[in-house]
């Protein structure tokens, strides 16, 4: 069956997409799975992205052993190419920013604790600490996202036209698979906000609890009992060594300025009130620790906040100013600039249910009532509907363009990868 996901990189999450050459070589080091040129790769390094991957794939090695072994052979592969391709990059002078590297690690590691269904349970899965498993990847991520932008500067040129998507759609037809109903949706967040008295009442016991630690109470012990961070809380509060640009504004602005030591004054962010101490500052790095409370929700706050956005959705009465009402109001910083746009959906499989049951009931080109979720309340317009079904040229033509031009990505690239194979000297242990 032919795949309708986008080529990605072949840099150790994607597994089984190319199949590498078999090279006669002698026995290397123990503890050293690969030698590609001048580059080693570590059977640890295959064993951690294994677990990873067999994590994000719901594989049980214990109880599918076959499909695990299959799954290191296919990471041990994508490594060896990603070496390859690392070192092509190199000539052509690819490179990426720390911060590009850090978004994508703390990226990674939300979907491996979501997951997992928890940090304790992703941690014992991984075989080490998050924070462990932050320091060690953060070198793979950024070969990855080198290889990633690589990739796609070869292949940005690649094209298909309209003879070979009517030549694919002939070929594969049979096992192409039916698609989805998806949907263009976009939408508006009015968070639910606590009355200034709640907000007080939180101000007011964090300066106690601050006056506490300057007399002696020790503030890991008050974090465990009172820090509402579940990340956080079990460990005294202590988010351990991150870097610059990873933590909200205001609360990074604070923790890289305050003495090392002190505590800080209640610090406002998205997630509540936090008091901070700083422990240490290496450079752009800092070890820092926290107790976050959030204000309380009341039903008063609620049915203001519904009323809220009563008012914003009977305002609405076009597609252009549901975008400017989401650029002004709106609470979700990946999406407001771009009108709130969440792009194509599959209403079976979208991640917020509250949203899904209320699909079948939307109106093409008429903003919703508030719906709330866990977030607050979103108001959303449903912009255009994409019909499922059997492949059919007629209906579905953007969809099997893609899946071609993904297909002729494919082929180009094994036929590269390959080609870049002959050029470097490989030995495989075992």
């Amino acid at each position: 069956m032919i795949s309708k996901r986008p080529v990605l990189l072949v840099a150790g999450f994607i597994t089984g997409l190319l199949c590498a050459q078999t090279v006669e070589a002698p026995q290397i080091i123990e503890g050293i799975a690969a030698v590609v040129g001048e580059n080693i790769i570590l059977k640890s390094d295959v064993s951690q992205l294994s677990s990873m991957t067999a994590m994000q794939q719901k594989l049980d090695p214990n109880r599918d052993p076959e499909k695990y072994v299959k799954l290191q052979e296919n990471v041990l592969q994508s490594l060896i190419d990603q070496k390859i391709m690392l070192e092509m990059a190199k000539l052509d002078s690819v490179e990426v920013e720390d911060k590009e590297v850090d978004s994508a690690l703390d990226q990674q590691i939300q979907n491996i604790i979501a997951q997992a269904g928890s940090e304790a349970r992703a941690e014992e899965m991984m075989g080490q600490s998050l924070k462990s498993f932050r320091r060690e990847f953060w070198q793979d991520m950024h070969d990855r996202l080198v290889t990633e932008r690589y990739q796609q500067q070869l292949m940005n040129d690649i094209k298909v036209t309209r003879n070979d998507v009517i030549q694919f759609f002939n070929t594969y037809r049979d096992s192409l698979p039916s698609f989805p109903t998806e949907i263009k949706l976009r939408h508006i967040l009015i968070p639910i906000k606590p009355s200034k008295t709640s907000q007080d009442e939180t101000i007011s016991l964090l300066d106690s609890l601050k006056n506490e630690i300057i007399h002696g109470e020790p503030f890991e012990d008050l974090a465990r009992k009172y820090s509402q961070d579940p990340g956080t809380r079990d460990r005294g509060g202590d988010l351990g060594f991150v870097r610059r640009g990873t933590l909200v504004p205001e609360f990074e602005s604070v923790a890289f300025t305050l003495p090392i030591g002190d505590i800080s004054a209640p610090v406002k962010t998205v997630f509540g009130y936090h008091l901070i101490q700083t422990l240490e500052i290496k450079g752009d790095r800092i070890h820092v620790r926290h107790i976050l409370i959030q204000p309380k929700i009341t039903d008063a706050d609620d049915s203001r906040t519904y009323e809220e956005a009563r008012v914003i959705a009977d305002s609405i009465q076009s597609l252009e100013s549901f975008k400017a009402f989401a650029l002004k109001y709106s609470s979700d910083e990946q999406t407001k600039s771009i009108g709130g746009d969440l792009g194509w959906v599959d209403p079976n499989n979208f991640s917020i249910p509250e949203l899904a049951q209320v699909v079948p009931y939307l109106e093409k080109g008429r903003c919703s009532p508030p719906v709330k979720t866990d977030f607050g309340y979103h108001l959303l317009w449903l912009e255009d509907v994409r019909p499922g079904g059997e492949p059919n040229l007629d209906i579905h033509w953007a969809r099997i363009e893609e899946m071609a031009l993904n297909q002729k990505k494919m082929k180009w690239f094994q036929s590269w990868i390959e080609s870049a194979r002959s050029r470097f000297t490989i030995i495989q242990n075992g």
